[in-house]
């Protein structure tokens, strides 16, 4: 198996050991809007201190998905949730809780602990949901293709120059949603196709932070929503 498919492995699997809640991670990154429509979002990083989260450094702000968020397919069942729920093309970001796959960007290397993809021409993410690579990043050259639509990951711009893939409906289902990133902003008030995106330097504070022994997780919900979820999923005070 060369470098790069055992680069492409590491999308799929854990990093570590799967946490399975948030009782499991060290650290989080929690996302939280106004409302399931907003656009713009402020994250905020914990650390955990014994049986409880502490804050880490400051939050900042991020943009979600033009048509703000839906229900995704993550670590912890909300039960009967009300709001939308994510499928395919819907422009919406997933809310609920997410692992993290590999940090991926246009340079060969990257100041992160986590798992790191140099994207080549040739590294595609399939949304197609008809074809057996549904919701995986690959080498477009190396498996026979059975898709008919996908992402080529090495853009003209700059949104991928450091990015890194939240692990939402995976393993996947067929129309629920792929291809879903943390990336690099248009801007502060421009939204994605789905992606939580935010300012270069965020990210890159992002990739120095997060440590994959520490099964670190997004949290990712409206703030009625977080509120309403936070004892039952234990998660820290906003």
């Amino acid at each position: 198996m060369n470098k790069l498919i055992k680069s492409l492995c590491l999308v799929l699997f854990p990093l570590t050991a799967m946490a399975k809640g948030i009782d499991d991670s060290g650290q989080l990154i929690v996302v939280t809007s106004r409302n399931w429509d907003d656009i713009q979002a402020t994250a905020q990083r914990y650390e955990r201190h014994g049986k409880t989260f502490e804050k880490f450094e400051a939050p900042f702000a991020v943009v979600l998905g033009k048509n703000g968020m839906g229900w995704g397919k993550g670590l912890l069942d909300p039960g009967q949730p009300q709001g939308p729920v994510k499928q395919e093309g819907d422009g919406k970001a997933p809310a609920g809780v997410f692992s993290l796959g590999t940090a991926f960007g246009y340079n060969n290397s990257a100041d992160t602990r986590l798992p790191y993809l140099p994207l080549t021409t040739a590294i595609e993410c399939v949304d197609d949901s008809q074809s057996t690579h549904y919701n995986q990043l690959l080498d477009g050259t190396s498996v026979a293709k059975d898709w008919n639509s996908s992402e080529h990951m090495h853009r003209t711009d700059e949104l991928y120059r450091q990015g890194i893939f939240i692990q939402h409906n995976t393993p996947a289902t067929p129309a629920a949603g792929s291809c879903i990133f943390f990336h690099i902003w248009r801007g502060p008030s421009a939204p994605t196709r789905g992606c939580t995106a935010m300012d270069p330097a965020d990210i890159a504070r992002l990739l120095q932070w997060l440590d994959p022994k520490k099964s670190p997780l997004l949290v990712q919900l409206p703030e009625a929503q977080y509120e309403q979820l936070r004892r039952r999923w234990n998660l820290p005070t906003r």
